[in-house]
């Protein structure tokens, strides 16, 4: 196993607030964007790996909407197993 390094600190989150995600509770879009951080990728690739809109993703970040039914349920996959939202982009690259 890799040692963990700064950036991986810098883009971690609480697991108080994976596990609120992972409930289906997200209250911001601040909550939505540490969770892309977290997960590791780009609002570009966080968008095409979830299947939606770049714009509808700046949407729920800046609190202006937030996600609901299948989006939501990704969002909840996104907290609990952030590796297979990561393959899932890579996948739809091949």
């Amino acid at each position: 196993m890799r040692e963990l390094n700064k950036n991986d600190f810098k883009r971690s989150i609480s697991g108080r607030l994976r596990r609120k995600i992972a409930a289906g509770k997200i209250d911001s879009g601040k909550e939505i964007a540490k969770l892309r951080k977290f997960v590791n990728l780009t609002q570009v690739e966080f968008a095409d790996a979830m299947g939606i809109s770049v714009y509808t993703l700046r949407n729920w970040e800046q609190g202006r909407r937030m996600p609901e039914g299948p989006a939501l349920a990704l969002m909840l996959i996104a907290a609990r197993h952030p590796r297979i939202i990561r393959a899932n982009l890579e996948s739809a690259a091949l």
